[in-house]
C-alpha cells in the first residue's frame, strides 16, 4: 500500500497564483538553512586553503550566489511545468550522458564530463534530478493498484536501468548506487510490495561473484578490500580512510579552532576539499561543530518531508520527497564513508564539498521542493494539468 492516497483531494479556491503570491509563499526559513550551510563550506575551503579565498573558495561563493537565484526562480514557476517536460528533461540529461560515452572529457582516469571551455558539465549529477522527476511524472498518472503489477513498472525499471548502466561505464559506482537508492525510494513510496525489493536484494546478492569478477574495476576492488582492512596497505590504498580517522580522532569534542587543523594544512589529508571535507570541518570545530552541522541536514530533511505532506497533488509529493531522500542518502553516504562505516565511493557533501555541477544540482533540488511548497494547493490531474481544465 502506498504511503499516500492520491483520492479526495481539497479543492482549490482559486487555480493560478500571481507573482507576488508565489513569492509570500517560498519559506524563506528553508533558504536560510541552506545559506547557513553552505555558508560553513566557503568557510572551511578557506581554511583548506590555508587562510586564503582561492583557489577553492572564491569560486563555491560565486556558484552558491548564482545557486541562491537560480532557487527562487525555481521555487516560482508554476509546479504544472515540471510535470510537463519532466521527461523531455530526463531524456535530454540521458543524450547528455550518452555524448559523455562517446566524447566526454576524460579526468583521473574517468570519462564524467562535458568540457565547454569555460566550464565542465557532469551529466550523472544532472540525472539524480531528472530521475526522480521522470518517476515522479511516470507514478502520478497511475493507480494503487496499476503500481503493484509488473507491467506497470517495466517502465519505469527501465528508465532507471538505463541511466545506470551509463553511468556504471564511466566508471562511477558512486552516482550509480546514488540513482538506484533514489528510484528505490520512489518505487517504496508508490506502494511496490516489499517482497519485490526482497527479491531484488536476493537477485543482488547472488549476482555480486559476477560483478566482482567481470564488472568491478581493480580500484573499485582495491576500495572494498580497504574497507574491510584498511591497515592491510597504510601507505597505499589504506592511506586515504586511516588519515581521515587521524583527522577525525584529532578534533575530539571541541576542535583544535578555525584554521588550527594540522592534518589538512600539512597535507595529510587527501581530497579534503572534496569528498573528505567533513573531516576537515570536524578537526577545527570537534564533534559538537560535526553534530551541528548535520543537524542543520537534519532540519532540511524534516522540512523537506513536511512540505511533500502538504502538498495537495501527488506528483509534488513523490518529487518532494524524492529529492530529500536523495539528500539524505548523500549526507550519510559521505559521513559514513569518512568515517569507514561504508567504502569510499566518491559521494560529495552537499554544499560544502567543492564541486560546480554537484553544488548546482543540490541548488536545483532545494529550488523544486520550494516550487512544491509554492505550489502546494494547486491540483494537478494525470495530464499534468489543471484538473478543470
Amino acid at each position: 500500500m502506498s504511503v499516500f492516497s492520491v483520492t479526495n483531494p481539497l479543492r482549490l479556491r482559486k487555480s493560478e497564483l500571481s507573482f507576488k503570491d508565489r513569492f509570500k509563499n517560498i519559506s524563506w526559513l528553508y533558504i536560510f538553512i541552506v545559506t547557513l550551510i553552505a555558508s560553513i563550506g566557503i568557510i572551511t575551503l578557506y581554511s583548506v586553503a590555508n587562510g586564503s579565498m582561492d583557489p577553492w573558495a572564491s569560486k563555491q561563493l560565486i556558484r552558491f550566489a548564482f545557486g541562491l537565484a537560480l532557487i527562487v526562480f525555481i521555487a516560482m514557476t508554476d509546479l504544472r511545468i515540471w510535470i510537463r517536460y519532466s521527461y523531455i528533461f530526463y531524456f535530454f540529461t540521458l543524450l547528455l550522458l550518452i555524448y559523455v560515452e562517446l566524447f566526454g572529457h576524460d579526468a583521473m582516469g574517468a570519462q564524467r564530463w562535458i568540457n565547454l571551455g569555460f566550464i565542465q558539465i557532469q551529466p550523472s549529477e544532472l540525472m539524480k534530478i531528472a530521475l526522480v522527476l521522470a518517476l515522479a511524472r511516470f507514478f502520478h498518472g497511475t493507480s494503487l493498484q496499476e503500481n503493484e503489477t509488473f507491467k506497470t513498472l517495466l517502465i519505469p525499471i527501465i528508465l532507471v536501468a538505463l541511466p545506470v548502466l551509463l553511468v556504471l561505464k564511466q566508471p562511477d559506482l558512486g552516482t550509480a548506487v546514488m540513482l538506484t537508492i533514489s528510484a528505490s525510494v520512489v518505487f517504496f513510496l508508490v506502494g511496490v510490495q516489499i517482497w519485490k525489493f526482497g527479491i531484488v536484494a536476493l537477485l543482488a546478492l547472488i549476482s555480486m561473484p559476477i560483478a566482482w569478477n567481470f564488472f568491478l574495476h581493480d580500484y573499485q576492488k582495491q576500495r572494498v578490500l580497504t574497507f574491510l582492512d584498511p591497515q592491510k596497505d597504510p601507505l597505499g590504498a589504506g592511506y586515504h580512510i586511516i588519515q581521515s580517522h587521524i583527522t577525525l580522532g584529532s578534533g575530539s569534542i571541541f576542535g583544535k579552532g578555525f584554521l588550527q587543523g594540522t592534518q589538512s594544512s600539512l597535507n595529510f589529508l587527501p581530497e579534503k576539499h572534496t569528498d573528505f571535507i567533513f573531516t576537515v570541518f570536524a578537526e577545527e570545530f570537534g564533534m559538537i561543530g560535526g553534530l551541528l552541522l548535520l543537524a542543520l541536514y537534519i532540519a532540511l530533511i524534516i522540512f523537506g518531508f513536511y512540505i511533500a505532506l502538504r502538498c495537495t497533488s501527488f506528483f509534488g509529493k513523490l518529487l518532494a520527497l524524492g529529492l530529500t531522500a536523495n539528500l539524505f542518502f548523500y549526507v550519510f553516504i559521505n559521513v559514513a564513508m569518512v568515517m569507514g562505516i561504508v567504502p569510499v565511493v566518491g559521494v560529495p557533501l552537499p554544499l560544502i564539498s567543492y564541486g560546480g555541477t554537484a553544488m548546482m544540482t543540490h541548488m536545483i533540488s532545494f529550488g523544486l521542493i520550494q516550487c512544491v511548497f509554492v505550489n502546494k494547493d494547486i491540483q494537478i490531474g494525470r495530464s499534468g494539468a489543471n484538473p478543470d481544465n
